[in-house]
């Protein structure tokens, strides 16, 4: 007998009683009316997977742990005359108490099956919703703190407090209060009166990186384990599956403005080339040997070394875009007068060799994923495997993408425990980080790339630059629309983290113009915020990847929790850990301690 947990489990946990579950995103279901019946389930987050057996009546168990997740369909077999009684769909919450009521209607013999409460679920969602407001009333007295120290009578009283001497000076050499254009003494932290300064690095950029690290530590620790708050089980989206590519996308950005940079300064083009196989080289050999997810498998050894990674693929797309950037590598042109030929594609027609090469490119990820022969399994096969599509094809997890990987790495040295493993039941291993979903991450990141582009062509034009964003994310969210259909399973290529799909890329593309067109509007050009807490993260955004994932399992970000099946203490738990981090990060800005590669 199979049993629906969370989404899948072998039992009750020990420790409740009958008729109670204890265990986070579950319920407690009892079957009652008709005898000789056997109920199987099928979640609504499972595409076209078989029904898997819940409960036979009658049976020793009171009841069953369900799914309280995502929706469910029942379905009541009688197994006395071997054929479907009834459906019924429900979404059970969480440390809910159902009862199933199975019973024949016998003035038109049809079987009804009905869903009755016996006691309340709780309201899971609460904890986010009190995290939100204390945090907001965080954010809030920090921007009033601000906005006090902006207003010129309490900055004045400040500085005497702060610096009484230089207020002497001052005063005895007739120069008045000072003003923000005044030199400042040394002795004062950078940027706490001279707020109008003219900044040469783009806080924004910064900004953007820290929002999606702090999003990526937090998910990584956990997310309070809230099913948005981990990866999809296949296509469409979560929270989690948002932050790994705008890193990429903004990588790529970052990648353009420095580039640029050194080859100003008269760096040469062997000099850059070296500082980027150097960078690629780290990058990798951290995602190696120190952030390795197979050590579930024993002690590190090349037996069980997982090849690909999250560094790994950053070190893989650093090094083709920044590569192929510098092979076309052009002076950025001095003047972006509006009357040039073919004005509105100036920052795109000087790179029409790299667009050559992303679009030849995006046509071998279309033509090995689609047109590659994968032992048993259909042609072009995008789907999931195990008991997803009917159960036709059990061991095509990833079809051309999983195939590739298994074929040249080995299974051993590739991620074990992929997101659709627990719901869609897959038995082969399947690594989202694999050779064919670089591809398509070089193509994000290229896409940064060219963000990056309008930021150097259009310099100090803000409305230029805010139009290409928005631009661009159209452009990106129509190809997305085209490709998906706007469905999440029936599209042509749906979106998907996994695989990395182009409609994932051209989606979160989409999404990271406007997200980067909003903070640039807001840090850069209104300057109504400094990008705190974020810009700290993104000043040391290496370092604290790494730092995240090899204390993870330390206090003080990790402890022994009084109820382990407690949304609410996993949730203080992981956005304590992921403050701590912003801490850090602050510390180390303040001290200037940045640690690049």
């Amino acid at each position: 007998m199979m049993l629906l947990v969370a989404p899948s489990a072998p039992a009750r946990p020990s420790g409740a009683g009958p008729g109670r579950v204890r265990r986070m995103d579950q319920a407690w279901l009892q079957v009652g009316g008709e005898e000789n019946v056997t109920v199987a389930w099928l979640s609504d987050a499972c595409h076209q997977c078989l029904f898997q057996e819940l409960l036979s009546v009658p049976s020793e168990e009171p009841g069953v742990a369900v799914d309280s997740q995502h929706g469910v369909t029942l379905m009541v077999n009688s197994t006395m005359e071997h054929k479907e009684l009834c459906r019924v769909h429900y979404h059970f919450g969480e440390f809910g108490n159902y009862s199933l009521l199975v019973r024949t209607d016998h003035s038109s013999q049809k079987t009804l099956c009905n869903i009755v409460i016996n006691q309340e679920p709780v309201n899971s969602y609460l904890p986010i919703f009190f995290a939100f407001l204390i945090y907001m009333g965080i954010f809030t007295l920090l921007a009033l703190g601000q906005f006090c120290v902006n207003f010129e009578p309490i900055r004045n009283w400040l500085y005497k407090k702060m610096n009484p001497r230089e207020t002497d000076r001052l005063i005895n050499s007739e120069l008045g209060s000072p003003r923000r254009t005044d030199s400042i003494s040394s002795d004062l932290p950078p940027g706490v009166w001279n707020m109008s300064s003219a900044r040469p690095r783009l806080r924004s950029l910064d900004t953007f990186r820290g929002l999606a690290l702090a999003m990526m530590i937090f998910v990584n620790y956990g997310g309070g384990k809230y099913w948005f708050f981990k990866h999809q089980s296949w296509n469409g989206l979560t929270v989690a599956d948002l932050v790994f590519p705008w890193f990429v996308f903004i990588m790529g950005t970052s990648t353009a403005l420095s580039l640029s940079s050194m080859l100003r300064r008269g760096c040469s083009k062997g000099q850059v080339l070296l500082k980027i196989l150097w960078r690629t080289f780290l990058l990798f050999l951290m995602g190696v040997m120190v952030v390795n997810p197979n050590y579930c498998l024993g002690p590190l050894s090349w037996e069980n070394l997982r090849i690909p990674g999250v560094l790994q693929r950053l070190a893989c797309t650093y090094l083709v875009v920044a590569g192929l950037d510098l092979l076309f590598a052009k002076p950025t042109p001095g003047s972006t007068s509006t009357e040039a030929p073919y004005a509105a594609l100036r920052d795109l027609l000087p790179y029409w060799p790299q667009w050559l090469f992303m679009v030849v490119l995006e046509a071998v990820w279309l033509c090995l994923t689609f047109l590659l022969n994968v032992p048993g399994c259909p042609r072009g096969y995008l789907g999931a495997g195990g008991i997803g599509d009917h159960g036709k094809y059990p061991n095509c997890t990833g079809g051309a993408a999983g195939y590739i990987d298994r074929l040249l790495l080995g299974e051993k040295h590739i991620y074990q425990h992929p997101s659709c493993n627990m719901l869609y039941m897959t038995t082969v291993p399947f690594d989202p980080e694999g050779i064919l979903g670089t591809i398509n991450s070089v193509i994000l990141a290229f896409l940064g790339l060219q963000a990056g582009k309008i930021l150097l062509f259009y310099k100090d034009q803000h409305r230029q630059i805010m139009l290409r964003f928005c631009v661009w994310s159209v452009i990106m969210g129509v190809i997305s629309a085209v490709l998906t259909r706007c469905s999440t399973e029936e599209g042509v290529i749906p979106v998907n983290k996994n695989l990395w799909s182009i409609s994932y890329v051209t989606t979160l593309s989409s999404f990271a113009f406007v997200l980067l067109l909003v903070i640039f509007c807001l840090v850069d050009v209104k300057r109504v915020w400094s990008g705190a807490p974020f810009f700290f993260l993104g000043m040391n955004s290496i370092l604290v990847y790494v730092g995240h994932e090899i204390f993870e399992n330390y206090f003080p970000f990790k402890w022994k929790m009084r109820d382990t099946q407690s949304h609410s203490e996993h949730l203080a738990q992981n956005l304590l850990a992921t403050s701590l981090w912003v801490i850090i990060s602050y510390v180390l800005y303040r001290k200037r301690i940045f640690w690049k590669i």
